[in-house]
Protein backbone atom coordinates (compact mmCIF):
# COMPACT_ATOMS: atom_id res chain seq x y z
CA UNK A 1 0.00 0.00 0.00
CA UNK A 2 1.12 3.46 -0.21
CA UNK A 3 2.41 4.88 2.08
CA UNK A 4 4.96 7.84 3.96
CA UNK A 5 7.01 6.13 6.11
CA UNK A 6 10.01 4.49 5.22
CA UNK A 7 12.01 1.98 7.45
CA UNK A 8 14.01 3.90 9.11
CA UNK A 9 10.86 6.63 10.09
CA UNK A 10 9.15 2.76 11.06
CA UNK A 11 12.40 2.28 13.36
CA UNK A 12 12.21 6.03 14.79
CA UNK A 13 8.25 5.30 15.75
CA UNK A 14 8.60 2.35 17.43
CA UNK A 15 11.58 3.52 19.23
CA UNK A 16 9.98 6.15 20.17
CA UNK A 17 6.62 4.38 21.12
CA UNK A 18 8.85 1.99 23.37
CA UNK A 19 10.69 5.37 25.30
CA UNK A 20 7.24 6.86 26.50
CA UNK A 21 6.09 2.95 27.52
CA UNK A 22 9.13 2.94 29.36
CA UNK A 23 8.59 6.16 31.20
CA UNK A 24 5.14 5.27 31.91
CA UNK A 25 6.34 2.34 33.56
CA UNK A 26 8.98 4.16 35.22
CA UNK A 27 6.82 6.38 36.73
CA UNK A 28 3.87 3.74 38.14
CA UNK A 29 6.44 1.80 39.51
CA UNK A 30 5.56 2.87 42.97
CA UNK A 31 2.07 2.59 43.71
CA UNK A 32 0.38 6.12 44.00
CA UNK A 33 -3.40 8.21 43.65
CA UNK A 34 -2.84 10.57 41.08
CA UNK A 35 -3.35 13.91 41.72
CA UNK A 36 -4.78 16.47 39.84
CA UNK A 37 -2.11 17.94 38.94
CA UNK A 38 0.11 15.63 38.02
CA UNK A 39 -3.00 14.00 35.74
CA UNK A 40 -3.03 17.37 34.00
CA UNK A 41 0.47 17.84 32.99
CA UNK A 42 1.09 14.60 31.60
CA UNK A 43 -2.33 15.15 29.70
CA UNK A 44 -0.82 18.34 28.22
CA UNK A 45 2.09 16.87 27.14
CA UNK A 46 0.61 13.82 25.91
CA UNK A 47 -1.68 16.55 23.47
CA UNK A 48 1.66 18.30 22.25
CA UNK A 49 3.19 15.03 21.07
CA UNK A 50 0.44 14.71 18.25
CA UNK A 51 0.38 17.86 17.65
CA UNK A 52 3.84 18.58 17.31
CA UNK A 53 3.77 15.32 14.90
CA UNK A 54 1.50 16.58 13.10
CA UNK A 55 3.06 19.69 12.37
CA UNK A 56 6.35 18.04 11.64
CA UNK A 57 4.39 15.43 8.90
CA UNK A 58 3.25 18.87 7.32
CA UNK A 59 6.49 20.20 6.91
CA UNK A 60 8.29 17.16 5.26
CA UNK A 61 4.92 15.07 3.73
CA UNK A 62 3.13 17.91 2.78
CA UNK A 63 -0.49 19.24 4.19
CA UNK A 64 -2.75 15.78 3.10
CA UNK A 65 -0.65 13.31 5.59
CA UNK A 66 -0.41 15.83 8.08
CA UNK A 67 -4.81 16.41 7.81
CA UNK A 68 -5.09 12.67 7.43
CA UNK A 69 -3.26 12.00 10.65
CA UNK A 70 -4.65 14.98 12.76
CA UNK A 71 -8.79 14.39 11.71
CA UNK A 72 -7.94 10.25 12.65
CA UNK A 73 -6.40 11.43 15.69
CA UNK A 74 -9.42 13.14 17.28
CA UNK A 75 -11.54 9.97 15.35
CA UNK A 76 -9.19 7.95 17.69
CA UNK A 77 -9.11 9.58 20.85
CA UNK A 78 -12.80 10.36 20.62
CA UNK A 79 -13.38 6.81 20.15
CA UNK A 80 -10.97 6.32 23.50
CA UNK A 81 -12.86 8.71 26.00
CA UNK A 82 -16.03 5.56 25.15
CA UNK A 83 -13.12 3.19 26.08
CA UNK A 84 -12.08 5.22 29.64
CA UNK A 85 -15.53 4.71 30.79
CA UNK A 86 -15.54 1.00 30.22
CA UNK A 87 -12.13 1.22 31.72
CA UNK A 88 -13.99 3.00 34.87
CA UNK A 89 -17.02 0.32 35.21
CA UNK A 90 -13.74 -2.38 35.51
CA UNK A 91 -11.97 -0.77 37.98
CA UNK A 92 -14.72 0.12 39.96
CA UNK A 93 -16.15 -3.47 39.61
CA UNK A 94 -12.75 -5.62 40.71
CA UNK A 95 -12.14 -2.82 43.47
CA UNK A 96 -9.25 -2.41 42.36
CA UNK A 97 -7.19 0.16 45.06
CA UNK A 98 -6.65 3.73 43.59
CA UNK A 99 -3.27 3.64 43.98
CA UNK A 100 -2.91 0.81 41.42
CA UNK A 101 -5.40 1.87 38.81
CA UNK A 102 -2.45 3.29 36.86
CA UNK A 103 -0.64 0.44 36.69
CA UNK A 104 -4.11 -1.91 35.11
CA UNK A 105 -4.07 0.97 32.84
CA UNK A 106 -0.81 1.16 31.37
CA UNK A 107 -1.02 -2.47 30.96
CA UNK A 108 -4.26 -2.00 29.23
CA UNK A 109 -2.99 0.68 27.04
CA UNK A 110 -0.04 -2.06 26.05
CA UNK A 111 -2.29 -4.66 25.22
CA UNK A 112 -4.06 -2.01 23.46
CA UNK A 113 -1.19 -1.13 21.39
CA UNK A 114 -0.65 -4.79 20.30
CA UNK A 115 -3.74 -5.54 19.54
CA UNK A 116 -4.30 -2.34 17.10
CA UNK A 117 -1.16 -2.91 15.26
CA UNK A 118 -2.05 -6.56 14.80
CA UNK A 119 -5.24 -5.09 12.97
CA UNK A 120 -3.71 -2.47 11.56
CA UNK A 121 -1.26 -5.13 9.71
CA UNK A 122 -4.51 -7.20 9.12
CA UNK A 123 -6.52 -4.11 7.70
CA UNK A 124 -3.81 -3.00 5.28
CA UNK A 125 -3.64 -6.76 4.07
CA UNK A 126 -7.38 -6.54 3.47
CA UNK A 127 -7.20 -3.21 1.46
CA UNK A 128 -4.41 -4.81 -0.67
CA UNK A 129 -7.33 -7.14 -2.04
CA UNK A 130 -9.46 -4.25 -3.60
CA UNK A 131 -11.95 -2.04 -3.37
CA UNK A 132 -14.33 -4.41 -1.53
CA UNK A 133 -12.93 -3.99 1.87
CA UNK A 134 -13.86 -0.48 1.52
CA UNK A 135 -17.41 -1.70 1.48
CA UNK A 136 -16.89 -4.35 4.35
CA UNK A 137 -15.48 -1.96 6.94
CA UNK A 138 -18.34 0.83 6.04
CA UNK A 139 -20.33 -1.77 6.49
CA UNK A 140 -19.23 -2.66 9.65
CA UNK A 141 -19.04 0.97 11.08
CA UNK A 142 -23.03 0.93 10.03
CA UNK A 143 -23.90 -1.97 11.71
CA UNK A 144 -22.39 -0.45 15.46
CA UNK A 145 -22.92 2.65 14.52
CA UNK A 146 -26.56 1.23 14.62
CA UNK A 147 -25.85 -0.78 18.07
CA UNK A 148 -24.63 2.27 19.63
CA UNK A 149 -27.42 4.44 18.78
CA UNK A 150 -30.17 1.60 19.91
CA UNK A 151 -27.97 1.31 23.08
CA UNK A 152 -28.47 5.36 23.43
CA UNK A 153 -31.98 5.85 22.71
CA UNK A 154 -32.56 2.86 25.45
CA UNK A 155 -30.83 5.34 27.90
CA UNK A 156 -29.28 1.61 29.51
CA UNK A 157 -26.80 2.20 31.61
CA UNK A 158 -23.50 0.33 31.39
CA UNK A 159 -22.65 -2.70 33.63
CA UNK A 160 -19.90 -5.13 34.29
CA UNK A 161 -20.75 -8.58 35.49
CA UNK A 162 -17.29 -9.60 35.83
CA UNK A 163 -18.27 -12.87 37.51
CA UNK A 164 -20.04 -13.76 34.00
CA UNK A 165 -16.88 -12.75 31.46
CA UNK A 166 -15.81 -15.91 30.29
CA UNK A 167 -12.21 -15.27 30.12
CA UNK A 168 -12.11 -14.09 34.09
CA UNK A 169 -13.94 -17.45 34.47
CA UNK A 170 -11.71 -18.89 32.74
CA UNK A 171 -8.78 -18.15 34.41
CA UNK A 172 -10.23 -18.72 37.79
CA UNK A 173 -10.63 -22.75 36.86
CA UNK A 174 -7.23 -22.68 35.65
CA UNK A 175 -5.60 -21.22 38.27
CA UNK A 176 -6.48 -19.84 42.12
CA UNK A 177 -6.61 -16.01 42.90
CA UNK A 178 -6.09 -14.82 45.74
CA UNK A 179 -8.40 -12.51 47.49
CA UNK A 180 -6.20 -9.27 48.06
CA UNK A 181 -4.16 -7.10 46.01
CA UNK A 182 -0.54 -7.59 46.52
CA UNK A 183 0.74 -4.41 45.59
CA UNK A 184 0.95 -3.73 41.75
CA UNK A 185 1.73 -8.04 41.70
CA UNK A 186 -0.01 -10.24 39.48
CA UNK A 187 0.87 -13.27 40.83
CA UNK A 188 2.69 -14.46 43.93
CA UNK A 189 3.97 -18.08 45.56
CA UNK A 190 1.37 -19.02 48.19
CA UNK A 191 1.04 -22.03 50.16
CA UNK A 192 3.62 -23.17 47.50
CA UNK A 193 1.44 -22.68 44.60
CA UNK A 194 1.78 -20.09 42.00
CA UNK A 195 -1.14 -17.90 42.19
CA UNK A 196 -3.18 -15.30 40.26
CA UNK A 197 -3.66 -11.53 41.75
CA UNK A 198 -6.97 -9.82 41.34
CA UNK A 199 -4.84 -7.82 39.74
CA UNK A 200 -4.31 -10.53 37.07
CA UNK A 201 -8.16 -10.64 36.31
CA UNK A 202 -8.60 -6.93 35.91
CA UNK A 203 -5.61 -6.88 33.28
CA UNK A 204 -7.26 -9.41 31.23
CA UNK A 205 -10.95 -8.07 31.27
CA UNK A 206 -9.39 -4.68 30.20
CA UNK A 207 -7.25 -6.51 27.21
CA UNK A 208 -10.85 -8.34 26.24
CA UNK A 209 -12.27 -4.86 26.68
CA UNK A 210 -9.40 -3.49 24.16
CA UNK A 211 -9.89 -6.38 21.45
CA UNK A 212 -13.87 -5.26 21.03
CA UNK A 213 -12.61 -1.75 20.78
CA UNK A 214 -9.93 -2.36 18.17
CA UNK A 215 -12.36 -4.14 15.92
CA UNK A 216 -14.41 -0.68 15.14
CA UNK A 217 -11.54 1.85 16.07
CA UNK A 218 -9.31 0.60 13.14
CA UNK A 219 -11.53 0.47 10.09
CA UNK A 220 -12.79 3.87 11.10
CA UNK A 221 -9.31 5.59 10.80
CA UNK A 222 -8.56 3.90 7.86
CA UNK A 223 -11.67 5.07 6.97
CA UNK A 224 -9.67 8.62 7.43
CA UNK A 225 -6.60 7.34 5.26
CA UNK A 226 -5.52 3.88 3.23
CA UNK A 227 -1.91 4.86 4.96
CA UNK A 228 -1.04 2.30 7.64
CA UNK A 229 1.64 3.94 9.27
CA UNK A 230 -0.92 6.87 9.65
CA UNK A 231 -3.13 5.00 10.86
CA UNK A 232 -0.76 3.40 13.42
CA UNK A 233 0.67 7.25 14.63
CA UNK A 234 -2.94 7.93 15.33
CA UNK A 235 -3.53 5.07 17.43
CA UNK A 236 -0.07 5.09 19.28
CA UNK A 237 -0.60 8.76 19.94
CA UNK A 238 -4.43 8.54 21.27
CA UNK A 239 -3.82 5.59 23.80
CA UNK A 240 -0.86 7.26 24.75
CA UNK A 241 -2.34 9.72 26.91
CA UNK A 242 -5.43 7.50 28.07
CA UNK A 243 -3.84 6.71 31.30
CA UNK A 244 -3.08 10.32 32.46
CA UNK A 245 -6.53 11.41 30.50
CA UNK A 246 -8.38 9.24 32.81
CA UNK A 247 -7.52 10.41 36.03
CA UNK A 248 -8.59 14.20 34.51
CA UNK A 249 -11.83 12.70 33.39
CA UNK A 250 -12.64 10.21 36.15
CA UNK A 251 -15.28 12.73 37.85
CA UNK A 252 -16.34 13.84 34.73
CA UNK A 253 -17.05 10.97 32.05
CA UNK A 254 -21.01 9.85 33.58
CA UNK A 255 -21.71 13.46 32.89
CA UNK A 256 -20.81 13.42 28.91
CA UNK A 257 -24.42 11.79 29.01
CA UNK A 258 -24.84 12.54 25.11
CA UNK A 259 -21.34 11.39 23.99
CA UNK A 260 -22.92 8.13 22.78
CA UNK A 261 -25.37 9.41 20.07
CA UNK A 262 -21.94 11.52 18.98
CA UNK A 263 -19.55 8.59 18.60
CA UNK A 264 -22.81 6.90 16.68
CA UNK A 265 -22.78 9.84 14.49
CA UNK A 266 -19.19 9.77 13.92
CA UNK A 267 -18.96 5.71 13.63
CA UNK A 268 -22.21 6.01 10.46
CA UNK A 269 -20.35 8.99 8.75
CA UNK A 270 -16.81 7.29 8.15
CA UNK A 271 -19.07 4.02 7.31
CA UNK A 272 -20.86 6.16 4.78
CA UNK A 273 -17.70 7.67 3.58
CA UNK A 274 -15.88 4.42 3.19
CA UNK A 275 -18.72 3.79 1.18
CA UNK A 276 -18.92 6.23 -1.64
CA UNK A 277 -15.00 5.83 -1.62
CA UNK A 278 -15.34 2.35 -2.82
CA UNK A 279 -18.28 3.07 -4.93
CA UNK A 280 -16.00 5.92 -6.42
CA UNK A 281 -13.28 3.70 -6.54
CA UNK A 282 -15.85 1.76 -9.33
CA UNK A 283 -17.81 4.66 -10.61
CA UNK A 284 -15.60 8.49 -10.69
CA UNK A 285 -19.12 10.24 -10.74
CA UNK A 286 -19.59 8.99 -7.20
CA UNK A 287 -18.38 11.76 -4.59
CA UNK A 288 -16.19 11.38 -2.58
CA UNK A 289 -15.88 12.96 0.54
CA UNK A 290 -12.63 15.13 0.94
CA UNK A 291 -10.51 14.69 4.31
CA UNK A 292 -10.96 18.15 5.48
CA UNK A 293 -14.85 18.08 5.62
CA UNK A 294 -14.56 14.50 7.86
CA UNK A 295 -12.57 16.76 10.13
CA UNK A 296 -14.81 19.35 10.39
CA UNK A 297 -18.12 16.90 10.84
CA UNK A 298 -16.41 15.25 13.65
CA UNK A 299 -15.41 18.37 15.63
CA UNK A 300 -18.73 20.03 15.28
CA UNK A 301 -20.23 16.19 16.37
CA UNK A 302 -18.06 16.08 19.71
CA UNK A 303 -18.61 20.06 20.16
CA UNK A 304 -22.44 19.45 20.12
CA UNK A 305 -22.78 16.44 22.24
CA UNK A 306 -20.02 18.11 24.84
CA UNK A 307 -22.41 21.00 25.23
CA UNK A 308 -26.16 19.51 24.74
CA UNK A 309 -24.55 17.26 27.60
CA UNK A 310 -23.64 20.25 30.12
CA UNK A 311 -26.88 21.54 29.31
CA UNK A 312 -28.68 18.67 30.35
CA UNK A 313 -26.60 18.26 33.39
CA UNK A 314 -27.99 21.74 34.73
CA UNK A 315 -31.10 21.56 33.39
CA UNK A 316 -31.55 18.59 35.82
CA UNK A 317 -29.52 20.04 38.52
CA UNK A 318 -32.41 22.99 38.34
CA UNK A 319 -35.22 20.16 38.57
CA UNK A 320 -33.70 18.72 41.58
CA UNK A 321 -33.00 22.28 43.32
CA UNK A 322 -36.58 23.44 42.60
Amino acid sequence: MSTIASPQLWAITIAVLLALLAADFAITRRPHDVEMREAVGWSLFYLALPAAFGVILWQVYGRKPAVEFYTGWVVEKSLSVDNLFVFMLLLAAFAVPPQLAQRVLLYGIVGALVLRAIFIAAGAAVLQTGAWAFLLFGGALLLTAGKVMRDAMRDDEYHVDIDNMRSVRLIRKLMPVTRDYHAGRLSIVENGRRTLTPLALVVVAVFVTDLVFAVDSVPAVYGVTEDPYIVFATNMFALLGLRALYFVLRNVLGKLRHLDYGLAVILAFIGVKLVLHWAHKLWPSVPDIPTELSLVVIAVTLLTVTVTSLVANRREVSRTAS
